[in-house]
């Protein structure tokens, strides 16, 4: 029944419409009676204020929820502890910090994010980190730090060290992907599709698109699910594709395939993804294109042919690591090897997933990270591969600490996500998203206006590349790839303090797992490198 009257008039609207009932009986009764005059200039001005939250543009909460949405607001005003108890009192459904989601509302808005009385952290607690100044500091021109990628390709990729990381429409509303898009495209820097493929809204501001090619084959496959390399080169030689990454697995759910149900699956959604509208679209857990090592690279430098010459690679969280260190071993024995790694940390999030995935499957980020980057250079093809990185990437910090381990850029969903004005009402899955980020709701979804959240977006890509220009300017350091694990520093338990070079236990010199011996080398290399193999993906134990 709720769901009937739901369809017909929202029931989120029901305020309004009985404050605009109390208006007209108030009226009545002054006009009738001489008496109720209080009532009805009250009532008037609520109701006032409720069309204006219906149409003001500056609060996607407010536009979906007119008047009893400044309940919310009225919660930001209160003391920091009752806040805290009201909105992040469960605090595995808050993975972000109020301080962290407040730095992003600040930058995207443009407002100031200076505080006074020094550091809100406890600087004695273990595990407290910073990064050590320089008594000689830079004088930077931009903030504006770039990488090539695919220098070798034909068509190279001169990408920001900061974008938009994967997030499909479908998870995301059109409105939302509008907003990202027009903002990367405003800004400068790439924005991810997801698994989902291209949809229209991609297209219609010509923001940079990294293109995600995952199991499914969305946007790329033949009426039973398989790759088919026409449709995928008739995209993907499209000018606004800047790259194509693979997806193996992603840090939320690693190793778990997914299902939008058949009445999620609309008619934009079908289009994009090039299935039936109003069935199951199906993503599997595994590829059916290549089934080995040496078959993924052949599969990637497939790819990398029919896009015409765009920087290709592939994204993944970090499981066995024999399968991982397949995966060199093939790049060795083929001389293939991917333009980019994205490695995506078990933190990561989505829309949906099982607890026991989202907190208990993947490697975390920097233990995936560390093991990659120094892999590649123990393998001898560091300098030929470059390193994102995704996984709660928020602020500037964020950024210069996974560069100093090893990253060439970064990734960032849910910040971008803030930026658009989600509040982590945890509906993403249900379709009731009050921000109107997460929603194929069409009603809900227009709370979401695109030409001031896209400025939010830019914003919010501009002040965190500034902050990281002032960080790299207080090292002493010209780019923020010149951070080294030597830059930063940690509180240890016992109270002593370490650089990050000092804590890494993984320590891989430049080309020793193609000519050196394994015995100098950590646990792990002399574990699993010698039962691994580029012809499958198994152990030889």
């Amino acid at each position: 029944m709720l769901d009937f009257i739901n369809a017909r008039f929202p029931v989120r609207l029901v305020p309004l419409l009985l404050v605009c009932v109390l208006c007209l009986l108030s009226a009545a009764t002054a006009l009738a009676a001489g008496v109720g005059w209080v009532w009805f200039v009250l009532s008037l001005l609520l109701l006032v204020r409720g069309v204006y939250d219906l149409r003001q543009t500056r609060h996607a909460v407010l536009r979906n929820y007119p008047l009893i949405g400044h309940f919310r607001f009225m919660l930001e005003f209160v003391r920091p502890e009752i806040r805290q108890y009201f909105l992040e009192s469960d605090m595995e459904a808050q993975p972000f910090s109020r301080a962290q989601r407040s730095l992003v509302y600040q930058r995207a808005k443009k407002e100031s994010d200076k505080r006074p009385f020094g550091t809100q952290l406890d600087v004695h607690a273990q595990g407290y980190e910073w990064v050590n100044h320089s008594l000689a500091p830079t004088l930077l021109a931009t903030h504006d730090f770039r990488i090539t990628i695919g220098p070798d390709c034909a068509q190279p990729y001169s990408a920001s060290v900061f974008n938009i990381s994967a997030m499909s429409f479908g998870a995301l509303s059109a409105n939302a992907i509008l907003a990202l898009n027009q903002g990367a495209k405003r800004g400068g820097f790439a924005h991810d599709t997801g698994e989902g493929s291209i949809s229209q809204h991609h297209r219609v501001h010509g923001g940079d698109l990294i293109w995600e090619v995952a199991s499914g084959y969305f946007g790329c496959r033949d009426e039973q699910g398989r790759f088919d390399a026409d449709k995928f080169a008739a995209q993907a030689q499209d000018p606004q594709v800047k790259m194509i990454e693979l997806k193996l697995s992603q840090g939320a759910k690693p190793g778990h395939g997914g299902m939008l149900p058949g009445p999620k699956v609309t008619a934009e959604i079908a289009a994009a993804r090039g299935v039936p509208e109003g069935v199951d679209c199906i993503s599997p857990a595994t590829h059916s294109a290549f089934s080995t090592p040496v078959e993924m690279l052949q599969f990637i430098a497939r790819l990398r042919e029919l896009s015409g010459g765009k920087p290709t690679g592939f994204k993944f969280c970090v499981g066995h690591p024999w399968e991982w260190f397949a995966i060199v071993k093939a790049m060795l024995q083929t001389n293939i090897t991917p333009d980019f790694i994205v490695v995506d940390g078990a933190e990561g999030g989505t829309g949906a997933a099982p607890l026991e995935f989202t907190n208990h499957v993947g490697a975390p980020l920097q233990e995936g990270l560390l093991l990659v980057h120094h892999t590649l250079r123990g393998a001898g093809l560091r300098q030929r591969i470059r390193i994102g990185a995704a996984g709660k990437v928020v602020s500037a910090f964020d950024v210069a600490r996974l560069m100093a381990l090893g990253a060439d850029w970064c990734n960032s969903a849910r910040g971008f996500m803030f930026a658009l004005g989600c509040i982590q009402a945890q509906h993403c899955n249900t379709g009731h998203c009050p921000t109107g980020v997460a929603t194929q709701d069409p009603v809900r979804q227009q709370a979401l206006v695109v030409p001031d959240k896209a400025e939010r977006v830019y914003n919010f890509h501009q002040q965190t590349l500034e902050a990281l220009k002032e960080l790299v300017q207080a090292v002493g350091l010209q780019h923020p790839g010149q951070f080294t694990p030597h830059h930063i520093v940690r509180r240890m338990e016992d109270d002593t303090v370490k650089s990050l070079a000092q804590l890494i236990l993984v320590q891989v010199q430049e080309g020793c797992l193609r000519n050196g011996s394994l015995d100098d080398l950590p646990q792990i290399y002399r574990t699993h490198w010698p039962v691994a193999s580029a012809d499958t993906f198994a152990p030889k134990w």
